[in-house]
């Protein structure tokens, strides 16, 4: 009888223990990213501006810690950067807000007459061979078309003016533009003690461990932001001042406007290249293939200057993952956080792909990996 008590509570202390070592550990880094993930989405509404502020915090903290070589304390330093920030935005938004601001009143008043156009166009061209070949009905095909146009047009009418109108967009922008610099202002301030905070939290049996892994993430997060925001800016400036100098309608709203899009792999040139063609296609059809063809070779002459020169200086390999996987990142955080999510979803994924790596080499180094008994051995 005291054999089989025995032989009852072997199994049971081996779980105990199990569950006192690795598997409680790992419960609780897998509850932690948990919480984190749930938060995210709870409050995803209203994180842009601290997610923006905390993302120019990481990119000016080096900035400020220069000045604190030099001989300036952390306060005047932060103080110096936040003013200088405000003033060059100032400045910025004085010269571009008005131009960008009628430019997209002149856009959205002019959509309606755009879509008339369209209209027009698709149901006066000449689209007898897919009668002929195809076998479709020409007088029912049109019809639908110019209903389905003539639906756009209506949708298009009340939409864009109710957007804008609603007010919802501009208390966004209100919101970004006043909370941004006091978040990134108090973060800048306690940086180096957050960052102390959080090392303070890590259990010291892994902490060289787990600050190599942010060491990774830190890699890849600064090579493809700083990168790619730099892309973003010289891209949108080629834009602007190309599209406008070949007297496309809202050449300066276009171009700025692709070059803030590009930060968003993929997505980015889709958009930009459909919207600048469409648009050029709008102003210049039926008579003027010539300005089409320039503004199509501006683009492709753009791309190629992105994809072959500046991505390879600049981005590089710095995120490490299969292109499948970016795009895979952008549907899912998109759809999880919209477009926030999307502006997120590539620095997101390289956090997540230093995770798997650091999870797969551990598996490849385990017992598990090499015992060929393990289902033995876990019994």
């Amino acid at each position: 009888m005291g054999e089989r008590n025995e032989s009852l509570q072997k199994p049971g202390k081996m779980i105990i223990i199990s569950l006192d070592g690795n598997m409680r550990e790992a419960l609780f880094w897998i509850g932690t990213f948990s919480f984190f993930v749930v938060f995210l989405i709870v409050f995803s509404n209203v994180l842009l501006p601290f997610i923006v502020g905390l993302v120019l915090a990481y990119f000016l903290n080096p900035v400020v810690g220069f000045l604190e070589i030099i001989g300036f304390s952390r306060l005047w330093a932060t103080v110096m950067i936040i003013f200088s920030f405000i003033i060059a935005l100032v400045f910025g938004l004085f010269i571009l807000v008005p131009i960008l601001s009628e430019q997209l009143f002149d856009f959205i008043k002019n959509v309606p007459s755009y879509f008339s156009r369209f209209q027009t166009a698709i149901v006066n061209q000449d689209m007898i061979w897919l009668g002929t070949y195809i076998g479709v009905d020409m007088s029912s095909l049109q019809s639908s078309l110019n209903s389905l146009i003539s639906q756009a047009v209506e949708l298009m009418k009340t939409l864009l003016p109710s957007l804008w109108n609603s007010g919802k967009a501009v208390m966004n922008m209100i919101m970004l533009f006043i909370f941004t610099p006091i978040v990134t202002f108090y973060m800048l301030l306690d940086w180096d003690k957050m960052i102390a905070k959080i090392d303070s939290w890590i259990p010291r049996n892994r902490l060289e461990t787990v600050r190599s892994i942010f060491r990774q993430m830190n890699h890849g997060i600064a090579g493809f932001i700083r990168g790619q925001g730099t892309i973003c800016l010289i891209l949108a400036c080629y834009y602007a001042v190309l599209l406008t100098l070949v007297g496309l309608n809202f050449g300066l709203l276009i171009g700025f406007l692709i070059g803030f899009i590009m930060f968003i792999p993929y997505v980015g040139t889709v958009v930009g290249f459909t919207l600048t063609i469409v648009l050029a296609w709008m102003q210049y059809w039926p008579h003027n293939w010539s300005w089409i063809l320039l503004i199509t070779c501006i683009f492709l002459i753009g791309q190629f200057f992105e994809s072959y020169i500046l991505q390879p200086k600049l981005v590089g390999l710095s995120v490490n993952l299969h292109p499948v996987w970016l795009m895979f990142a952008l549907f899912a955080f998109g759809s999880l956080f919209g477009f926030t999510g999307m502006l997120l979803a590539i620095p997101a994924a390289a956090i997540v792909g230093v995770l798997v790596r650091f999870v797969l080499n551990c598996y490849l180094t385990s017992s598990l990996y090499y015992s060929p008994n393990v289902l033995e051995d876990c019994k």
